[in-house]
């Protein structure tokens, strides 16, 4: 009984949002709280509960944090922009912080993408925290995965790659798919500062920026040990990295408490835990069984399904299709390269593989790939989106000049995102290397 009491109380002192404030400003960050004084919608959008108004339930990702006449009229510029354009010493002595090098006036670097919030001013202290952590946290969003599965994939190993897409989709479908039952506002603000805002409409318990963080540096760990030379220490001290420094950036961004990043760091290694003896049973089924392209749509459009019945539409939702949508596309032309016997795994006798020496060439051609490989997914993912939006708004009687409200609907963002991105991973596996081939970059 003793046990549990002590561990309620510790939970509680590591969800406090006050422990959040002291390490922002421990790393620089201060709040601007005083020169603009938050609106009565603002302590809708922090700590309170989901059910504190008695009657209607109201989720926090469905309120407008901020004024938007407000915001236009202090819209300085986001992020590291903005860093640069304010560094001027009358500026800095107006702000009482003294006109140090080292100072600057910032905004959140993106805007919510659905109530459209630029969010509140704040003073950088400290700027190469402020860029550490920015990259810490660019580690764990979805764009950097896009970038960085293709890359793999092309110049490094294409099973590791298609293997960590697995993981990826799943990991973030739970990790998702647990914030809409839990249901736990982000932390209050103040005393948090919140220097995104990008996602400060969804729930947060747990952190899947930590648990995507986590499990695709270890995944990645643990994939490819033994399979390439490099010592043990290496991995693993990269692995933790990786995880640590996308977890404390959330902190530092003010978008989690210390428990949801705790608790976002352990789920994905139980998950990943789970997962792993099966990545060689799926990949492998997903390659070679009959019967494989219709359990690969069935079971991801279910799992869409399923997350997006949880609770109102977000940008998790979004997110989830997307990446339920990439591992639909990546298994359907995995599958293929397979029947067609394109992209053949390496042989288990030619392992470890050994580290190839950099050098000009392999760099140049490395470079070739990718840019070319960009290119062609992002030619295909623009041609995509513009037929799919405007021929859905048109299937269930929606107007076609409001893409973002349309595609607030699950009618439409559900398949929206499973169409263009089942489409993009299956380009990325089967279509792109065979532009590879055509033009000798292979």
């Amino acid at each position: 009984m003793a046990f549990g009491a002590m561990f309620i109380r510790l939970c509680n002192y590591l969800q406090d949002p006050s422990l959040v404030a002291g390490f922002q400003k421990l790393c620089g960050v201060q709040g601007t709280f005083s020169e603009k004084p938050s609106d009565s919608g603002d302590k809708l959008s922090s700590g309170a509960s989901a059910n504190d108004d008695g009657g209607t339930r109201e989720y926090p990702r469905q309120r407008n944090h901020s004024d938007p006449e407000e915001n236009r009229s202090r819209d300085l510029g986001n992020g590291s922009a903005a860093l640069r354009s304010r560094e001027a010493g009358d500026e800095m002595q107006a702000a009482g912080c003294g006109g140090s090098a080292d100072t600057a006036r910032a905004k959140p670097l993106r805007k919510n993408s659905l109530t459209g919030d630029v969010g509140n001013e704040f003073i950088i202290n400290n700027k190469f925290l402020f860029y550490l952590f920015t990259f810490g946290t660019e580690l764990g969003n979805e764009m950097f995965f896009i970038v960085f599965f293709p890359f793999v994939f092309w110049n490094i190993d294409p099973l590791v790659s298609r293997r960590l897409i697995i993981v990826w989709a799943w990991n973030l479908f739970i990790g998702q798919s647990t914030k809409d039952l839990v249901r736990w506002s982000r932390p209050a603000s103040p005393p948090v500062v919140k220097v995104e805002v990008f996602y400060n409409s969804e729930y947060s318990m747990p952190s899947t920026h930590a648990m995507t963080g986590t499990a695709m540096s270890f995944s990645l760990f643990m994939l490819s040990y033994g399979r390439w030379e490099y010592s043990f220490s290496f991995g693993l001290t990269a692995a933790l990295s990786w995880s640590l420094l996308v977890c404390v950036s959330r902190v530092y961004m003010g978008m989690h408490s210390v428990l949801e990043v705790i608790t976002g760091f352990l789920y994905s290694l139980l998950i990943l835990a789970a997962m792993q003896p099966m990545l060689d049973s799926i990949d492998g089924f997903y390659a070679a069984s009959p019967s494989a392209p219709l359990a690969i749509v069935l079971s991801h459009v279910g799992m869409g399904l399923l997350a997006f019945s949880l609770d109102s539409w977000s940008t998790s939702r979004g997110d989830t299709a997307q990446a339920l949508g990439t591992g639909v596309g990546t298994a359907l032309g995995t599958h293929v390269n397979h029947r067609l016997g394109l992209l053949t795994d390496v042989p288990l006798s030619a392992l470890p593989l050994a580290m190839p020496s950099v050098g000009a060439g392999l760099v140049g051609r490395s470079l070739a790939r990718f840019v070319l490989g960009v290119a062609v997914l992002l030619v295909c993912r623009m041609a995509m989106k513009a037929v799919t939006i405007p021929a859905l708004c048109r299937v269930f009687g929606m107007p076609t000049g409001d893409v973002r409200r349309a595609r607030q609907h699950m009618r439409v963002e559900l398949p929206y995102r499973y169409v263009v991105y089942s489409v993009v991973g299956f380009c990325c596996v089967c279509v792109v290397p065979f532009v590879f081939s055509l033009v000798h970059l292979a």
